[in-house]
């Protein structure tokens, strides 16, 4: 049985519950976008005007992000929109942490929904169908919004789109499978997919499957079945990459990332990036970031607040450890509806005594230390603001993201590395994923690849040490490698207690 994302998350949230609190869619044009201004050209004084007036920071974070094509690496909206419990427009509902007026207002063009697929046991899967029937459920919840509210949201197929609808004010919504295991091994789904709208997809969820091992979660255990990829895993890498779809390697084991270098041709994604300490099994360590950059991709700073702080961490992994039975008692009765446990949630919030979320700088902290060890060019910004109340301090909302350019500025950042962190960094590697697609000279399916998984190639039943990594040293991609990474603001001393020794994977389920 495997846990519900969703469920985990609102167990999160119980930690941080007393911290400070239209027409259809038209189809989109393919005529080419116009050039995007300079970043700071709106601000340029006229000739005639003489030196412009000193601009304050608070002036000149409004100004980069009116200027900036601003992309949100991830928000989970899609799983509650399921079923039409939840709409985009509805101000009222607690869900609503990233609701439509609110990223509007927030300035942002582009948002990841991904598209999150747990495995299902056989009963689940006979009353639900397969993974794939889930992500066919969330992608159409996905077009439902859009098509009640194609005025101001759109769905976006191409870089092109999320600067279209830049110009044009709406928001672009692109979306991402969490979870290989729905394609349900085939290459045919995959490139179904891709027809639908699905421009990335994160190999590996909460749990390893035929082709690709998983970093597992708290509540997860991490099975190393292929060292990595397996043979028709290195396929799908492939497959992804010929049609133009952005490998997320987010959840995968560090074997699989390593694994992913090794074949990949174009930029790949972390779409949530874990740097703490305290024994998470996804911790993006220095040696994978520096290949990642020397691979072209992007990490994105994840908001949630376990991700950022250790003491918050330890908290929640002690939270998990108390009451991880209960919660996966809790999604086997209601799997895939987290809402319907809010109330036992609560009871067993109510149990525990309240944690201090960490203050809103933390995550300028991250973004400072992966700039540092990457370079500016790789870094973008996740609010996961799905997390209900699992943010750090001052961020109650979507429209809480504006703190974060006015933070960067302050730390002296340069106007053009702030527009890349808010968005210009992913639209790259999104451009290019669409380049080395189009440089295969293919077409989607009638040149795509027929292979398929056979039963030769399933992993034994008998389970390897989680903790078994590749040896092979990472592989740059072909081709002239980069330049050295720019060397971003020192970052401060955290203050947070050091990690501790042995316990649980702190880690919960994203």
């Amino acid at each position: 049985m495997r846990t519900s994302s969703r469920l985990a998350l609102l167990a999160a949230a119980a930690l941080a519950a007393c911290a400070p609190p239209a027409p259809p869619a038209t189809p989109l044009s393919d005529a080419p976008a116009a050039e995007e201004p300079a970043p700071g050209a709106a601000a340029a004084p006229g000739a005639a005007e003489g030196p412009a007036a000193p601009e304050a920071p608070e002036q000149r974070a409004a100004r980069l992000r009116a200027a900036a094509i601003l992309v949100d690496g991830r928000n989970g909206i899609p799983s509650p929109v399921v079923g039409g419990a939840f709409d985009v427009t509805s101000l009222s509902r607690e869900a609503a942490r990233a609701d439509l007026a609110r990223l509007k207002a927030a300035g942002i063009t582009g948002e990841l929904f991904p598209i999150h697929v747990g495995a299902l046991s056989g009963q689940q899967a006979g009353l639900r169908g397969g993974a794939a029937r889930r992500a066919l459920d969330l992608i159409d919840g996905v077009y439902r919004q859009i098509e009640r509210h194609g005025a101001d949201l759109v769905l976006a197929r191409s870089a092109r789109d999320v600067r279209r609808a830049k110009r044009e004010g709406r928001v672009a919504a692109l979306m991402g499978i969490e979870g290989g295991h729905a394609i349900e091994n085939s290459l045919s789904a995959l490139r179904s997919f891709h027809r639908l709208g699905v421009r990335y997809m994160a190999l590996t969820h909460l749990s390893t499957n035929d082709w690709a091992d998983s970093a597992g979660g708290a509540l997860e255990p991490a099975i190393a079945r292929h060292r990595g990829l397996s043979p028709f895993g290195e396929e799908v890498v492939r497959e992804m990459q010929r049609i133009g779809m952005l490998v997320d390697v987010s959840h995968a084991s560090e074997a699989t990332f390593r694994a992913v270098l090794r074949v990949a041709k174009a930029p790949i994604l972390a779409s949530s990036s874990v740097r703490a300490e305290a024994h998470h099994r996804r911790r993006l360590g220095d040696d994978l970031l520096r290949a990642l950059a020397t691979n072209g991709g992007v990490a994105v700073v994840d908001f949630w607040a376990l991700f950022l702080d250790e003491a918050y961490a330890e908290q929640a992994g002690r939270f998990l450890q108390k009451h991880g039975a209960r919660l996966k008692e809790l999604s086997e009765r209601a799997p895939g509806d987290a809402a319907s446990a809010r109330g036992e949630i609560e009871k067993l919030r109510a149990q525990e005594a309240p944690i201090q979320l960490p203050p809103s700088a933390r995550i300028a902290d991250h973004i400072d230390d992966l700039v540092k060890i990457a370079g500016i060019d790789h870094v973008a910004l996740g609010s996961d603001f799905d997390v209900d109340g699992a943010l750090p301090g001052g961020l109650a909302g979507i429209d809480g993201r504006s703190m974060m350019t006015l933070e960067l500025v302050r730390r002296g950042y340069s106007d053009e590395d702030i527009l890349k962190v808010l968005g210009g960094n992913f639209l790259r590697i999104f451009e290019q994923a669409e380049a080395h697609a189009a440089s295969t000279e293919t077409s989607l399916s009638g040149d795509g690849s027929a292979r398929q998984l056979t039963a030769a190639e399933l992993p034994s039943p008998a389970l390897e040490p989680a903790a078994a990594v590749d040896p092979r040293p990472l592989l740059p991609p072909p081709g002239p490698p980069p330049p050295p990474p720019a060397v971003g603001p020192k970052p401060p001393k955290p203050a947070s207690p050091p990690a501790p020794a042995g316990g649980m994977d702190l880690i919960m389920a994203r």
